[in-house]
């Protein structure tokens, strides 16, 4: 009945029978119909959108079921947990707790849930911006999903994730493939319309974004008036966005703001931050006149809700420690349940024991793996790199060889034929006597021009110096697409790299990988530099980036800076870290290459 109220909404006449189940069943100690209670009130405040309230129930009802080994309820309440989190953009807290639902799912072999684990996966990788592990989530929710009846799950829905990753990516061709798979099923816009214009919608963005404008315009108009039918505000937000950049793109400026405006509107009626941080974007550039107005409310905005953000998930981790903390309260009102609370208490902490010895020697023996596959990538990249010297080698020697037949061979030829020419006697009026020296000093520049070309190629340069900057600056560009950041690079002129020993080159690329991948996961930067610069016999190295920093004091350093100062030190070097909150990080080191 109380299942029926929430359905209904009607929140009063539910609050007041859940209160009734749940008192009736603390007293007859029925654990389950407690863990339900607390699940049903969850769902609530879920629909009602209050988030800390939700997690809060669900969490409580979570180790009730778990309390008593009832796993597949158990994963539902890690699921709802693992959603609220990602709301709030705690992805590594969602992962952890939808993995934990995972294993659950595939214990009891339910297909339908794990489709959605993966898929949540999937879209929690894909906002970090992470495509290579999004893809292989979606993938594996694909194959779960071949396994279930078609009347389960609307047909192509994996599919339409994966091409938003590929789109994401600017892979525009895969991801229009995608799209073009899913509308070729004839019965999705009668089984499942509302599916069918969100792919129609996607799909026209992704032509928007590839440069063609065919039949854009006719799809965009389609998919929003599926949408404003079924009333689906967040959808028409997206289609009203997308409607502006189209206009933005042809240079109608009039109609691009009008959409920019109703979809700014929408999106803050209906509180979605995504949507109305997208409009303030899109209107700061389309109207001139109000410009800094929305870059001013953007920026606040933005602030806001990265503050709000943290706010919450700072709650989430209280909210899991005072309902461990009511739990053991409420076990102790009974002197049997106390007693079987510290049996299972001598047991947790046996196994406890047993599983950390169990998972420190398998971390041992992984760490040895991965220091085993760590040098042995290094050997291969030192070997490739002494194959580029040969192969510039190998260059170098074939240019001066062409130089110096260009020089003694043909050079000497021409210097022949110019002279024997010279010494004719040439009879005929003064035209032609005229002509024959105007070919003469043609002769003569020609030698000339072959001889600069011949000392040109004769000049000695190392190009595996310029191969190794070019890899730097590859590295760069590679994670700047990944981050959405613009970079400087800057490299002393009086660097040799050929001087330098392999390993430093080694170290330092991997050193230089695992910071910028810091940046592109956490950092949220928009500039990023790198320096090099050369001083008795040291290597300086800085990298500069004006993201969100971290108060290096009171946080934990992570395995990747660990990483990164064991491989200076082995170096023979120093390493130095300066980070402040909202001021970015900078990184640097010393390395003496003499």
């Amino acid at each position: 009945m109380t299942y029926q109220y929430l359905l209904l909404k009607d929140t009063i006449n539910f609050r007041k029978l859940n209160n009734e189940v749940y008192a009736h069943a603390l007293k007859l100690r029925d654990t389950f119909s407690i863990a339900d209670t607390h699940w049903s009130t969850a769902n609530l405040y879920k629909g009602l959108q209050v988030y800390d309230s939700a997690y809060y129930h669900y969490n409580i009802a979570y180790n009730y079921f778990e309390s008593i080994d009832h796993q597949y309820y158990a994963a539902k309440m890690l699921y709802g947990m693992s959603f609220i989190k990602g709301r709030f953009r705690d992805y590594s807290g969602s992962e952890i707790l939808m993995v934990k639902a995972i294993e659950k799912y595939k214990i009891l072999n339910d297909y339908k849930a794990l489709f959605g684990a993966y898929e949540h996966l999937g879209i929690l990788y894909s906002g970090m911006k992470e495509y290579d592990r999004a893809l292989f989530y979606y993938k594996k929710a694909l194959e779960y999903q071949t396994k279930l009846e078609k009347d389960k799950l609307p047909k192509n829905s994996g599919l339409n994730n994966m091409a938003l990753i590929y789109q994401d990516m600017g892979e525009y061709d895969i991801a229009l493939g995608y799209f073009d798979r899913i509308l070729n099923d004839d019965n999705l816009k009668t089984r499942d319309i509302d599916h069918y214009g969100r792919v129609l919608e996607n799909r026209a963005y992704t032509h928007l974004l590839n440069g063609d404008t065919t039949n854009v315009k006719q799809d965009f108009y389609r998919s929003l008036t599926i949408r404003d039918s079924l009333r689906n505000k967040e959808g028409i937000v997206t289609s009203k966005i997308h409607l502006s950049e189209y206009y933005a793109l042809i240079k109608d400026s009039l109609k691009a703001i009008q959409y920019a405006e109703e979809a700014n509107v929408l999106s803050k009626e209906i509180k979605n931050s995504r949507d109305y941080l997208t409009s303030l974007h899109l209107l700061s550039k389309l109207d001139a006149e109000n410009a800094t107005d929305y870059l001013n409310k953007y920026i606040s905005f933005s602030d806001s809700l990265q503050n709000a953000d943290r706010k919450v998930q700072n709650k989430f981790t209280r909210i899991a420690y005072e309902t461990d903390e009511y739990i053991e309260e409420t076990k102790r009102l009974s002197q049997q349940q106390t007693l079987l609370l510290i049996g299972s208490l001598v047991l947790i902490l046996i196994i406890s024991l047993i599983y950390y010895i169990i998972v420190q020697k398998s971390r041992t023996k992984r760490l040895v793996l991965e220091t085993e596959q760590q040098k042995a990538n290094e050997q291969i990249y030192i070997l490739t790199l002494k194959q580029q010297i040969k192969l510039e080698e190998e260059k170098t020697r074939e240019r001066n060889r062409i130089s110096q037949e260009l020089h003694d061979g043909i050079l000497g030829k021409l210097f022949g034929v110019r002279v024997d020419l010279g010494f004719l006697d040439i009879k005929g009026d003064d035209g032609t006597l005229k002509q024959h020296e105007v070919f003469l000093d043609e002769l003569q520049l020609i030698e000339k021009e072959i001889r600069e070309v011949s000392h040109r190629l004769n000049i000695n340069f190392n190009s595996y110096e310029i191969d190794f900057s070019s890899i730097l600056k590859q590295l760069l560009e590679n994670k700047s697409r990944l981050g959405n950041f613009t970079y400087q690079l800057d490299i002393d002129e009086n660097i040799g790299w050929s001087e330098i020993d392999e390993i430093i080159k080694v170290n330092l690329y991997r050193i230089l990988q695992e910071s910028l991948q810091n940046i592109v996961k956490y950092a949220r930067a928009e500039k990023v530099s790198l320096s090099f610069s050369i001083e008795k016999n040291n290597l300086i190295v800085i990298l500069n980036d004006d993201g969100t920093g971290f108060q290096i004091k009171k946080q934990k350093q992570g395995i990747g800076i660990k990483n990164m100062k064991s491989r200076i030190e082995k170096l023979k070097g120093v390493f130095g870290i300066q980070s402040e909150i909202d001021k970015g990080t900078t990184i640097h080191f010393t390395i003496p290459i003499q």
